[in-house]
């Protein structure tokens, strides 16, 4: 009779949580936003992406793909187009409001082009680059919400990447997590054969696969079958999973299968609403993206894989469930970009990182065992398992007791 009171406060909270991951979906937007537009306006700038996808395609130029499983994968070359800063803040979309979109206001689609032969090797020569970005989107994405985000962390990071979406069948409704997680596994293939293809390009130097929620188990999938099947290509040197919604124990699984190579940099929140949702449908098991990192079991796992964490939970971003922050945060778009998508380590200029985080303090802390600590005053933390090498020598020299203190994760 106790428990009572306890599983009804529960399930309102679950219901409330549901419903606001509805109202935050898609809100008043208009159907139809990827027909391309032929208006143009000054002051806007474009991203020129590839996009593979397993979704099935329909046919309609404004709704290229929906949320169902397609029998082959297609690609398209998509070109959008974002408004003039002045009229947009960085980490935001900016949705049109009609359609067509108007590119002086709102993002809009100002080229899409099916690839018939499904070979992207054409538009990657194009683009003059050698390095490529690959995203995987999460949970409860539309096909519109995939490219525009996509676009939208692409140009506010101003990484100088190839950009490449792989975007699976999700029916963007909050009610499909499982249809959405088996969709997942029913895709992990095909990206793990588009990896594999981008690192033979001769003319690729670098891949950089970035995950955000359930998009993470999709690519440390790939990557684990990639591992199975030959071993990680050297290219894939550099992996980001953002609010990953991949059990803690099955993550452990994955990357001892997937070995040292490449390195992995999670970005946890413990306040993210959308996981503490999985969290529950999933028999309460931690989910990655919501871990303390600072905490055991944890901390003593993810130091064994010489992981790097960087807890955003004190970080605001107007984001009410806390499951976007990377994408959202200026400093976090601007890291991006500027670090970490290049895969450099955030140890190796500590006072670069401190100035572009807004950190009034960060160094060495005192050590905790093998590791050193590292003390950031700011909303970000950092748990880099390079520091011991940085800060090492200079253990107990600044922050010794700030609160906030927090330890790298250290290679054994």
């Amino acid at each position: 009779m106790a428990t009572s009171p306890r599983r009804g406060s529960g399930s309102v909270k679950v219901v409330a949580l549901l419903a606001t991951l509805t109202l935050a979906a898609c809100g008043g937007r208009p159907d139809g936003v990827m027909a391309p537009t032929t208006l143009s306006a000054e002051g806007t700038s474009q991203v020129d992406m590839l996009v593979v996808t397993t979704r099935n395609p329909t046919g309609d130029p404004a709704r290229p793909f929906d949320g169902e499983r397609g029998h082959h994968a297609s690609m398209n070359r998509v070109v959008v187009s974002i408004p003039p800063e002045k009229v947009r803040q960085v980490g935001e979309i900016q949705w049109p409001t009609a359609v067509p979109a108007d590119p002086a206001k709102s993002f809009a689609v100002v080229g899409d082009d099916p690839l018939r032969d499904r070979d992207g090797r054409p538009w990657f020569r194009a683009t003059g680059k050698r390095r490529v970005l690959l995203f995987v989107h999460g949970f409860n994405t539309r096909y519109e919400e995939a490219v525009f985000r996509f676009a939208q962390i692409v140009h506010d990071s101003r990484t100088d990447f190839a950009p490449v979406l792989f975007t699976w069948p999700s029916r963007g409704s909050v009610f499909d997590y499982v249809y959405d997680r088996e969709s997942t596994n029913w895709s992990r293939d095909t990206l793990e054969k588009l990896l594999r293809a981008a690192a033979e390009e001769p003319g690729v130097e670098e891949v950089t696969i970035m995950a955000h929620s359930m998009g993470s188990w999709l690519a440390v999938e790939a990557l684990r079958g990639l591992a199975l099947h030959g071993g990680v290509p050297k290219k894939i040197g550099n992996v980001i999973l953002a609010s990953p919604d991949l059990d803690v124990d099955v993550f452990e699984n994955q990357i001892r299968r997937i070995g040292p190579h490449p390195h992995m940099t999670l970005f946890v929140s413990r306040d993210d609403k959308a996981l503490g949702l999985s969290r529950r449908i999933a028999g309460g098991v931690d989910r990655l993206g919501a871990i303390d990192p600072s905490q055991e079991p944890y901390r003593s796992r993810l130091e064994q894989h010489g992981v790097t964490v960087l807890d955003l939970t004190a970080l605001k971003t107007g984001d009410e469930l806390n499951h976007g922050k990377f994408a959202r945060s200026p400093e976090v778009v601007r890291l991006l970009g500027s670090r970490l998508i290049a895969g450099q380590k955030v140890s190796e200029d500590r006072i670069g990182l401190a100035d572009r985080l807004g950190a009034v303090a960060m160094g060495a802390a005192g050590a905790v065992g093998s590791a050193a600590s590292l003390a950031v005053t700011a909303p970000i933390a950092v748990f880099d398992p390079d520091a011991r090498d940085s800060l090492g020598d200079r253990a107990g020299a600044v922050g010794r007791g700030v609160s906030g203190t927090v330890t790298p994760l250290v290679d054994p």
